[in-house]
């Protein structure tokens, strides 16, 4: 089967270059077509070996006008881009060959193989069942700027996607398939005359619909399906349905409520999104009852729905068509409150709105269970069935809306109203004054703000914000992120803050701890807070705590953030449990290794004992919303390996680390850190090497995200935003963010010289046994395995001659010398004998997208010379675009 598979996404990957080659010939020209190809040659002849051929592809390159550059560039893009399209398909037609075929073994982390794995282990029907009803993943979606491609190409490739699956049908006669095939030559050709690029920079609304996009398009099927799929394992396993009300997967936002560091993100931009994601959800309620009312004509009821609709023939469609009614006149009062002509009454038109998830639920339910009473579950677990789960997962506004701020902001906000009631300015103050100022306020009934008060517009729009939050339906709303946290007085602000805005209903307050030194305090300034009984009585019994792996890496390296990650989450759990309080974790991993991304079943599982306990939040990033909810099949596996790595962190939580495992990680990351941090921060030079060896100065030419790529102006890389640091280092195969310091670190430890030699005096064995037993140094050291794996030395080293002066390209050398040494060392500790020996499929996968990535890169390297040379063109912009996106496709990667 492997191997048929295999051969089937070659097939496919041929065919669509086929098609794109023959696009060339016939819409750009007999010489695109032929200088593609060369250009193709010499690449594949390059990595073959041969230094001539690469010599050529490089003359070649440089030789080419404007024009073509752009062109040659864009055809590869397209072809990598086609190719990641493909792939996608071949993991879906993988899962369902598992699906198909009964006599196989269920697929690896599938609901069925974790949920039978558990139950022949010894856990009892109950157990699981309980287990799996009780448990909560939420996915927050992100708009950090890593999503290169326009929500137009998106479309097609999903279309694309659709038509690889027809392809796949064995019951297609020649013409039919043959059909499929000019089908797919057709949208090729449609993508080729597509502008790849966006014009201008994206507005947050336009971050929030692209989200929504998602969610209308893929998850509003998936999520029923993946439902009905958890359902039907446990009724065959343990001989029980979920219930009706179960969610085991819901969804959160933070597109168009995070402000930290974007002016773009106003209070009134909250509303509309708030407002524009009801209304979508509006929208989709009223199709599905549409579709419900249609399907539902029995005449079949019991006492209960009787008496609600009176003595007529079909009493459910009576019923859902004051239900598709209320949704759609909900609709058109949304659409109306976007542009401010919403009438505050509940309806202009007679008919009563639905503003609460109960206003849809209980009529459903009413629905539900007259079927079942009357001997019609087969009808009553079908649409309607899927309509209810689909209530419990998106409520009525799709998602729930996180707002988040930096902590500074709400230190600014009362430092201006405590010197306007003249009582000081709060910024001097420290923090047991503030904590004791904060409780005096919260059990105080007298308003904090003096009437007349005038504020700079800084402090307006954070009280605006929270005027919006109170305004705004709760039900819209998450939870309130403070990023910067790093005392109880950040939280209590925030606490009191709402209260002055007349919240009824506040936010959750979640502290977001970030930087290396915040997570290590981030127990104590967890304990100090919750011995506060004022605060204590307002959380209901649950604290949400939010970590932050972006600015951690960025701060102090890979190594040293994943293990103040581990230990922060340790003391987390344990001052909670302390406390009496239950906590949930909060992830906020971004897509790539370096800001703590990676495969979900891989990461979920390394967390440490205890940390998961039924409840993951986790945000999505970026290009990985793309890459794991862009089609209904990659949704299902990706929600199905949320699902059971969750369950399986909770039931089969790893082992506690040895002690004397846990000492010498801490020697690890400490020295990890010092050598991370002395080259970015005590190097000379390595700003302006960063600068001149990367096109980070350029990534502002993609217009990918509404958010400045810098907290402040000018400065180092301290100001430099976590995902523009990893995308630039990306673009040069360098990936130093994921590796640097570790590769110092672990050579000191085992013994290790700069040539690749071992001494006498390491502990390669202790290291080699960490690896092999324990999850969490495992999974760490596999996914930087991963990134090294993409990273080329060549290519780093090309960048560095075409791009950096002289004077500091021995600092480029050094760090590709310890890139080398980082392989070895994983090679050492890892016993393989070569990289991803346990990935065959990445592997090969790298190796195919190479020769079709080099070219990009050679072209880029030639366009940022020649713009840093003075040439002012739009054509060598627009083309220097192309190439960033088109590395980023072969990466599948950005930041």
């Amino acid at each position: 089967m492997v191997k048929n598979a295999h051969e089937a996404l070659r097939k496919d990957v041929r065919l669509l270059g086929e098609l794109l080659g023959r696009l060339l010939k016939e819409h750009g020209g007999v010489l695109l077509y032929e200088k593609v190809e060369q250009v193709r040659r010499l690449a594949k002849e390059a990595r073959a070996g041969g230094k001539p051929a690469f010599s050529k592809l490089q003359h070649v390159l440089s030789e080419l006008p404007l024009e073509q550059a752009y062109l040659v560039a864009r055809a590869f893009y397209h072809f990598l881009a086609l190719a990641n399209v493909a792939e996608q398909h071949h993991r879906v037609r993988r899962r369902r060959h598992y699906e198909r075929d009964a006599a196989a073994t269920p697929q690896r982390g599938s609901c069925a193989d974790v949920f039978a794995r558990l139950l022949s282990g010894g856990m009892s029907a109950d157990t699981l069942f309980h287990a799996v009803s009780q448990q909560r993943v939420e996915l927050v979606l992100t708009a950090h700027p890593t999503e290169v491609s326009r929500r137009t190409l998106l479309r097609k490739y999903n279309h694309i996607e659709l038509l690889l699956s027809e392809r796949d049908r064995p019951d297609l006669t020649v013409a039919e398939s043959e059909a499929v095939v000019r089908s797919l030559a057709a949208e090729i050709l449609s993508l080729w005359e597509t502008d790849e690029l966006r014009r201008r920079r994206p507005t947050p609304k336009d971050e929030a619909i692209g989200g929504l996009f998602i969610v209308e398009q893929t998850l509003w099927d998936a999520v029923p399906a993946f439902v009905r799929q958890i359902d039907d394992t446990l009724m065959s396993m343990c001989g029980k349905r979920l219930p009706l009300d179960a969610a085991p997967v819901t969804f959160g936002s933070w597109m168009g409520g995070d402000r930290d560091g974007n002016p773009n993100v106003t209070a009134s931009v909250t509303r509309e999104v708030c407002l524009l994601s009801r209304l979508i959800a509006a929208r989709l309620y009223t199709q599905q009852l549409e579709k419900l009312r249609a399907d539902l004509a029995v005449t079949r009821c019991n006492a209960a729905l009787r008496a609600r609709v009176g003595d007529v023939r079909e009493p459910y469609r009576v019923l859902l068509t004051q239900l598709r009614d209320r949704m759609a006149a909900t609709a058109g009062y949304l659409e109306k409150s976007q542009t401010g002509q919403g009438d505050t009454a509940d309806s202009t038109s007679g008919v009563s709105l639905i503003h609460r998830v109960d206003d849809l639920r209980e009529p459903l339910l009413l629905c539900y269970q007259s079927l079942v009473e009357c001997g019609l579950s087969e009808l009553a677990n079908r649409e309607l069935l899927d309509l209810i789960r689909r209530l419990a997962a998106f409520g009525l506004s799709l998602v729930r809306l996180d707002i988040r701020q930096e902590s500074q902001r709400h230190t600014e906000t009362l430092d201006a109203l405590t010197v306007a009631l003249g009582l000081g300015s709060y910024k001097s103050w420290n923090e047991e004054q503030r904590q004791a100022f904060l409780i005096a306020e919260l059990n105080s009934r007298r308003p904090l703000t003096p009437i007349g008060f005038v504020a700079d517009p800084q402090v307006e729009e954070v009280l605006a914000t929270f005027r919006t939050i109170a305004e705004t339906n709760r039900e819209s709303l998450g939870c309130y992120v403070i990023s910067m946290a790093q005392a109880p007085s950040d939280v209590l602000a925030v606490v009191l803050l709402q209260r002055e805005a007349r919240m009824l209903d506040p936010l959750p307050v979640v502290p977001l701890f970030e930087t290396l030194a915040d997570l290590e305090s981030a127990g104590d300034t967890l304990r100090q807070l919750l011995a506060l009984e004022t605060y204590r009585e307002r959380i209901g019994g649950r604290q949400q705590v939010m970590i932050g792996y972006s600015d951690s890496a960025k701060d102090a390296g890979r190594l040293a953030a994943a293990w103040a990650l581990y230990r922060a989450q340790e003391e987390i759990v344990s001052v909670c449990r302390e406390a009496g309080v239950a906590v949930t974790l909060f992830h906020g991993r971004g897509g790539t290794v370096g800001r703590g991304g990676g495969p979900t079943y891989l990461a979920v599982q390394s967390q440490p004992p205890g940390s998961v306990d039924g409840t993951l939040r986790v945000t999505e990033q970026g290009e990985m919303i793309q890459a794991k909810f862009s089609t209904l099949g990659i949704a299902l596996r990706t929600l199905e390996l949320y699902t059971t790595s969750t369950l399986l962190a909770t039931v089969q939580p790893p082992a506690d680390p040895k002690p004397e495992w846990r000492t010498k990680m801490n020697d690890l990351a400490a020295a990890a850190a010092a050598s991370y941090r002395e080259m970015i921060r005590e190097t000379d030079g390595f700003v302006e090497y960063f600068r001149q060896a990367t096109p980070e100065q350029e990534l502002s030419l993609l217009n990918v995200g509404s958010r400045p790529a810098r907290r402040s102006k000018g400065g180092g890389v301290e100001s430099l935003r976590a995902i523009p640091w990893v995308f630039s280092w990306t673009q040069t195969r360098l990936m130093l963010p994921a590796w640097l310091g570790v590769e110092r670190a672990l050579s000191e430890t085992i013994g290790m010289t700069s040539d690749g030699k071992l001494t006498s005096g390491g502990v390669l064995e202790e290291i080699q046994t960490m690896y092999r037993e324990w999850p969490f140094f495992q999974s760490t050291l596999d996914l930087i395995e991963m990134v090294v794996a993409k990273a080329d030395l060549p290519i780093a080293d090309l960048y560095d001659q075409v791009l950096v002066q002289p004077s500091l390209q021995p600092l480029g050398a050094q760090l590709r010398a310890r890139l080398k040494q980082m392989e070895t060392v994983l090679l050492t500790i890892t016993e393989h004998d070569e990289l991803l020996q346990n990935n065959p499929v990445l592997k090969r996968s790298i190796q195919v997208r190479n020769p079709y990535v080099d070219p990009i890169h050679v072209l880029q390297m030639e366009l940022l010379r020649r713009r840093r040379q003075g040439v002012e063109d739009d054509q060598v912009n627009v083309a220097l675009s192309m190439t960033i996106n088109g590395i980023a496709a072969g990466m599948r990667n950005t930041g």
